[in-house]
């Protein structure tokens, strides 16, 4: 009768996906060891410095901590 439309799932054929092509601009960033998570921060006493982002920065020439 009907039998083909009530086949088990273990019947089901496997489609396999194809790789994606590698994205050469993540196995750059990959490769030069990932993203730099610095920033410039400017201070009250002039000084411009580059520091990792964090919450709690201080100033290397007078040591105010930083407003985030």
């Amino acid at each position: 009768m009907r039998q083909n439309l009530l086949h088990p799932l273990t019947a089901w054929r496997h489609h396999e996906i194809p790789p994606a092509a590698p994205d050469v601009t993540v196995q750059r960033m990959r490769d030069a060891g990932g993203p730099v998570d610095e920033a410039c921060y400017p201070c009250g006493c002039g000084c411009f410095f580059i520091a990792p982002v964090s919450t709690s920065v201080s100033c290397p020439h007078c040591g105010r901590t930083q407003a985030w």
